[in-house]
Parts: structure tokens; C-alpha cells; sequence
């Protein structure tokens, strides 16, 4: 975040950084457009999903025509067309309301995401006035520097980590919340503890041991995401828990940060303050342990196996020329 920018903007002006950030995820862009769209478990293949839009567009249609008589055929199709419209919108949103209530009502899921977004709260602070905090605290001539450079190093690390020990752990969704809150606790208390001392070395040695262990929870927390839904709900799963963790977590938690230590005017009260609230984030995920969870990961296993099957069935009466045919 801060180790790329610094060099660029050292060297060159500030908009090459965003025009090589640009070129580099322009690869990504254009593989989304041409990729084949995968196979999600627990969807129906796309083939069948443009038969049955077909034939719930033919259906319509027919409908508009036998209830509205006129005397040209373009009045016909426009009413048709207006009337397949409104009932795919309808049909879209009450699916997504449906969907929406199932997620809400679901505990192990709310629990998840409300710890999540209390996590990010703090990752999101630290992301923007760390190096501040640093400066201002430490005198870090370099601080984009030490903390970029931590992050990247405890990032890659932590979150390779947490998956190979939720793993080792056997991985189940208590399991994972175990995880969660315990990962996130030690490393609460690694920074707290470091912006206590004074030494710039002893702060940077414990810093980099409390990211380590709280970037252990990606994999964890992306973990309930997908298993405490049924396979079908996994995409609005993950996609509302990103929404939220950025609409009620690192969003609001910079400008609020700020607002305190105008309010204080010291960076290690301001400092501390924020860190405390990880404390907030493995209590949450804490109350996850003890919740009944079921794993869904296989629930629409079935369902997606008769649905394979139908749409790969060939007509009977094509099948039974082809036998007559080798008789």
C-alpha cells in the first residue's frame, strides 16, 4: 500500500503510481470479459438458465397477446415486451429479498461479519494514519517505509498461515471462529503492547508479530462466509460481507480517528484507542464458537446433481433411434 507509491513518488510525479496500477490490473479487466464464465456450485448450467429465460419470455409473450387484442403486431410486442420486464424485475429483487433474510436471520453469519467489520475498522485506520502515528510517535524519517514493507511481508505470511493451520486444525466453523478469535487476540495484544514501549526496534519487532497473527484470520473468516450458506447463497454471501466491511469499517473509521485525536492531540492515546478495539473483534467472533453452526457446503450437492443430469439427458425417442440403429 504505501511501499510502490513511496518509490514511484520519490522518483517520478504521484500520477505514475495510478497509471502503473492501471497497467497492471489491465490483464485482469480484459480476462473477465473473455474467461468463460464458470460453473458455480449450486447454480444451474447456463444452458439450462437461457432455455428456461426462453421459455419464460415465449410464455409471456403469449400471454400479452391473447389478453390485449390490437390491430398491428408491434403493439403486441411492445406490451410483451414491457410485461417480461417488470416480472424479471419483480422476480429479481423479491429473489434477492428472500435471499437477503435468509443471510440476516442466519446468527453464525451476522456474528462473522460483525466481527469482520470491527477488524477492519482497525486495519482500515492503520492503513491511513499509521505512518502519521509513526512519524509523530517513533520519528520515523521513513515510515511509509517500515510500515509498508511490514504489512507486505506479515500479509503474505499471516494469510498463508491461517489457512495451513485452520487446515492442521481439521477445518470446521467452530473451528474457524477458534481461529478467529484467538489469532486476533494475541495480535491485539502484541500491538497494543507495542505502542507502549519507546524503542523503535522493540515497536517494530512486537508491530510485526501482532499483523502476523491478525492477518491470520483471511482465511477463517472467508471460510464461515462460504460454508455457513448453502452453496446458491455463497456469491450474496461473500458480496454483502465486502460491502460491509468497508460501509461500516475502514470507511467511517479514518475520518473518526481523526476526529479523536484532534480531540486528544496525542497519537499514542489515539493509537492504543484504535488497537482496543480488535479486543471488540475476537469477543465477537469469540460468541461464534459457542453458536449451532452447520456446515452447508455439500446442501445443494443433490439438487445440482438431478439438475446436471437433466439438462445433459438427450430426447428418449433419439436415444431409442440410436439403439434401433445399432440393432
Amino acid at each position: 500500500m504505501y511501499f510502490i507509491p513511496t518509490k514511484v513518488g520519490s522518483h517520478f510525479n504521484w500520477r505514475y503510481a495510478f497509471w502503473i496500477e492501471a497497467l497492471l490490473m489491465l490483464p485482469f479487466a480484459i480476462l473477465g470479459f473473455v474467461m468463460k464464465p464458470l460453473q458455480l456450485k449450486g447454480f444451474a448450467p447456463v444452458e439450462s438458465k437461457k432455455a428456461l429465460a426462453s421459455e419464460t419470455a415465449a410464455s409471456l409473450t403469449d400471454e400479452a397477446s391473447n389478453g390485449h387484442v390490437s390491430v398491428g403486431n408491434e403493439d403486441i410486442s411492445n406490451q410483451g415486451s414491457e410485461k417480461i420486464s417488470k416480472s424479471m424485475g419483480v422476480n429479481q429483487f423479491s429473489r434477492f429479498a428472500k435471499d437477503m433474510k435468509v443471510l440476516l436471520v442466519d446468527k453464525v453469519y451476522v456474528v462473522n461479519v460483525l466481527g469482520y467489520i470491527s477488524y477492519n475498522f482497525v486495519i482500515g485506520a492503520y492503513s491511513y494514519w499509521g505512518p502519521k502515528a509513526g512519524y509523530n510517535i517513533y520519528h520515523m524519517n521513513n515510515a511509509d517505509m517500515v510500515f509498508g514493507g511490514v504489512t507486505i511481508v506479515c500479509g503474505i505470511l499471516g494469510t498463508l498461515s491461517g489457512g495451513l493451520i485452520l487446515d492442521r486444525m481439521n477445518a470446521t466453523i467452530s473451528n474457524a471462529f477458534k481461529l478467529l478469535s484467538g489469532a486476533t487476540f494475541l495480535g491485539a495484544i502484541f500491538c497494543f503492547t507495542a505502542f507502549c514501549i519507546k524503542s523503535l526496534y522493540g515497536f517494530i519487532a512486537l508491530f510485526a508479530m501482532g499483523e502476523l497473527l491478525v492477518f491470520a484470520t483471511q482465511a477463517p473468516v472467508n471460510y464461515v462466509c462460504l460454508h455457513c450458506v448453502k452453496p446458491s447463497l455463497r456469491p450474496l454471501s461473500m458480496a454483502i460481507s465486502t460491502v460491509s466491511i468497508h460501509i461500516f469499517g475502514d470507511v467511517p473509521s479514518s475520518p473518526l480517528v481523526g476526529v479523536f485525536q484532534d480531540h486528544v492531540n496525542n497519537w499514542r492515546t489515539t493509537s492504543l484507542v484504535l488497537t482496543s478495539v480488535l479486543f471488540l473483534a475476537a469477543g465477537i467472533w469469540f460468541v461464534g464458537i459457542f453458536l449451532r453452526s452447520v456446515d452447508r457446503f455439500n446442501e445443494d450437492s443433490e439438487n445440482q446433481v438431478l439438475t446436471d443430469t437433466k439438462a445433459n439427458m438427450k430426447p428418449l425417442l433419439e436415444g431409442n433411434g440410436e439403439n434401433l440403429s445399432k440393432a
